[in-house]
């Protein structure tokens, strides 16, 4: 019986050894929870065995236990990198999963595939709660959570429709020699580019050219100017022909007030470019509009248009919120994380890559949100690195070393004794 006593001994060093050489393998792994070894003794009695007399048959591995506790943090540079500080799981599901298929990590490294789903490495999609325009989650459950998906546009586009300029035209200008050219900067005085937008929210430039057409004499103090617009190559008619191009006239009084036009000024109808619905367009010069002796300014300039808001960026805030922002200054929020935690996550089955799903042992999952019921935090631009501790785990397998070369010594000696017994007659 020594002989298998002994093997039962370097079977379990052996897999005690094994046990330190996977978490040492996995020193470096983003998430990966340390297991240790744990043993039973063996004995074999009946009923009628003297309990004084009994001798053991070996030992036997009871269990290869996770150890869950907290592993030290990485900074990283991207906001979708987020750590768990404290209890809890990432929920994470698979692609084609429809209920099924759920699997728990603590690795919090996620990336955007070609979809715009968050993913871990393996492609499993992050879960969130869904939540309304406020943030507020509106359903709860494994059954309600959905896959994080950025998306890749905000708002309703709006083609422009007024233009307001405030700004002034400077008193000392001279009237130029030349007819109006917009290549030939002699033949005009100033000009300002505005930006405005199509009905599919296409960005266009407005270019106003100002040309002084009159200065002001002795018998008449007022002044005029001719205001030409252009959106992109197009030129503007400030009357009901498109193709007549005309401009705007704009009147000033010996004071430099503006006394026409009175209001917006409405140009006809035109394409803009790659469009074929016509366009209408106002440009409004307002009351602050001056002809002084300052450089010409640009006080203010607005439109009414807008665009189609390009995602622009995401944050991680630490109660879970996920929230987009856009480049027309719209944001939205597009879940709530979800953390799961297990009354006996030593039973979680291990699936590779830092990932665990639920078993018999480990119970149903309990989710919630961070910083709630026990639930810990989430640490943005962070990653949970390995719990391996290196010296802990060279120790023991030093002591995992030493018990197999003792278990080794011991069958060593059983088969000697072996040996002389069978050379007795001889």
């Amino acid at each position: 019986m020594s002989f298998f006593t002994s093997l039962s001994g370097l079977q379990a060093a052996q897999t005690e050894m094994s046990t330190i050489s996977h978490n040492l393998a996995n020193v470096s792994t983003n998430g990966f929870k340390r297991s240790t070894t744990q043993f039973a003794d063996v004995i074999a009695s009946t009923a009628n065995s003297n309990p004084t007399n009994v001798i053991g048959s070996g030992t036997v591995v009871k269990s290869v236990r996770q150890q869950f506790s907290q592993g030290g943090f990485t900074q990283s540079s991207s906001a979708l990198d987020v750590a768990v500080s404290g209890e809890g799981f990432f929920v994470v599901k698979s692609p084609d999963a429809s209920g099924n298929g759920v699997a728990y990590t603590r690795n919090g490294s996620f990336l955007v595939n070609s979809d715009r789903y968050v993913v871990d490495a393996q492609g499993n999609r992050l879960q969130v709660y869904p939540v309304d325009g406020s943030g507020a989650v509106i359903a709860t459950g494994l059954g309600a959570t959905v896959p994080l998906q950025l998306p890749q546009t905000s708002g309703v586009p709006v083609a422009t429709a007024n233009v307001n300029l405030s700004l002034n035209l400077n008193a000392n200008a001279s009237v130029p020699a030349a007819a109006f050219d917009r290549f030939d900067p002699s033949t005009y005085n100033h000009s300002t580019q505005t930006t405005i937008f199509d009905a599919s929210g296409n960005a266009m430039t407005l270019t106003s050219y100002f040309v002084r057409d009159s200065a002001p004499s002795a018998s008449d103090p007022t002044s005029s100017w001719s205001a030409y617009s252009f959106v992109g190559d197009q030129r503007l008619s400030a009357d009901s022909d498109p193709a007549a191009g005309t401009p705007i006239t704009m009147t000033f009084d010996a004071t430099g007030a503006m006394t026409a036009p009175a209001g917006g000024t409405a140009f006809a109808g035109f394409l803009p470019p790659g469009s074929t619905t016509s366009q209408t367009l106002s440009v409004d010069f307002g009351n602050a509009t001056t002809q002084v002796y300052k450089p010409f300014n640009v006080a203010a300039a607005t439109q009414d248009g807008a665009p189609v808001g390009q995602l622009e960026g995401v944050t991680i805030a630490e109660d879970g919120t996920v929230r987009a922002s856009f480049s027309n200054g719209d944001t939205q929020s597009l879940g709530k994380v979800v953390l799961a935690s297990f009354s006996n996550p030593t039973g979680l089955r291990q699936l590779g890559s830092s990932t665990w799903t639920a078993s018999g042992l480990s119970g149903d999952p309990r989710l919630g949100e961070p910083g709630t019921n026990g639930f810990g935090g989430l640490m943005t631009g962070a990653i949970e690195r390995s719990n391996v501790d290196i010296t802990e785990e060279l120790v023991g397998l030093i002591a995992a070393q030493r018990a197999f070369q003792a278990n080794a010594k011991a069958l060593d000696t059983a088969s000697q004794i072996s040996q002389t017994i069978f050379n007795i007659r001889s």
